[in-house]
């Protein structure tokens, strides 16, 4: 069975701010510097994964880190909590551009912490959040790309629906304290009116919420599982398959990782070519500063149904 997943990416069309990573002839010895924030506990294979994807972007533009720019890498460690003084730190460290994710937290952190320094963000959309005016004239210093998660909820659902017909009562594993996760419930709530489905949330708010709420989805027994994907249940996402897996649960996210690392599909977004984007972005600045980027065109990527998933959920 081969299911199409497809990942969609926009960019915030407008507004980009001067990112001088390219130093005159004047700054020769000026090395630019990159923050970087994230969620994830540094010293995780995802994280470090993605640290690499991250470089190899930039070397394809040319730079290269430990030679002529410089990362400074921030990780919350799973602490969202930390995410402001991280932000502080990155600051007074007078970095050239800072880029985030880690969702609605960090990037509130970060602009709360600077308004000269340029913010690339990649996550959801920020306009929602009041964080920027809107997507196409994002204003001040925030600029970067949007995953636009919460308008894909209604046709994840439909395609699990379509891939299990059988699928009456599925369970949605999120992020309550994610505020863009709550627009996406929302959004899968009338998807789940529309195609006669009847919906259980699930809801982590911490790295230790999670094995109380697999006890409870192994107790009711749904017919198939939803995750919605954030800096919470990404790092997570491995033990998130395991659990669908051994309890023969067809899971579906956004994000095209969750289909790699066992489960049934997914329809959203890719985090490598998320990673690899963003490099290509802070390159465009560097060559056009003050001018507005053209707009990220709809990106559609095809995955496979990993045959694991198949026979696990006998589909």
């Amino acid at each position: 069975m081969r299911l199409n997943t497809v990942g969609v990416i926009v960019m915030l069309a407008l507004g980009i701010v001067a990112v001088p990573l390219a130093a005159d002839a004047q700054q020769a010895a000026k090395v630019p510097r990159i923050g970087r924030l994230t969620f994830d506990r540094a010293d995780s294979q995802r994280s470090q994964y993605f640290r690499e994807v991250f470089r190899q972007g930039l070397r394809e533009f040319g730079w290269v880190d430990g030679q002529n720019i410089t990362i400074e890498w921030r990780s919350a460690e799973e602490r969202a909590e930390r995410f402001p003084d991280l932000a502080a730190e990155l600051v007074r460290l007078k970095v050239d551009v800072i880029v985030v994710s880690g969702g609605e937290q960090a990037l509130r952190a970060v602009k709360e912490a600077t308004t000269t320094i340029p913010i690339v963000m990649t996550g959801p959309d920020p306009g929602r959040a009041g964080l920027v005016a809107s997507l196409a004239r994002p204003g001040g210093n925030i600029t970067g790309l949007s995953l636009m998660a919460p308008e894909g909820g209604h046709k994840r659902l439909e395609l699990l629906k379509e891939a299990v017909p059988q699928a009456a009562h599925v369970t949605v594993l999120w992020n309550a304290a994610n505020p863009f996760k709550a627009l996406e419930w929302q959004e899968t709530q009338v998807a789940a009116q529309v195609l006669g489905v009847t919906l259980h949330s699930v809801e982590v708010r911490g790295p230790d919420d999670f094995d109380g709420v697999f006890a409870t989805m192994a107790r009711e027994r749904p017919d198939a599982l939803l995750t919605f994907a954030d800096f919470l249940t990404l790092p997570h996402q491995r033990r998130i398959v395991d659990f669908a897996t051994q309890h023969r649960l067809p899971l579906i996210s956004e994000i095209k990782e969750f289909a790699v690392a066992g489960g049934l599909m997914t329809y959203g977004a890719s985090l490598p070519a998320l990673q690899r984007r963003v490099a290509y972005y802070l390159n465009v600045a560097r060559k056009k500063p003050q001018s507005p980027c053209e707009p990220y065109k709809i990106r559609l990527t095809r995955d496979h149904v990993p045959t694991r998933a198949c026979r696990s959920s006998s589909l």
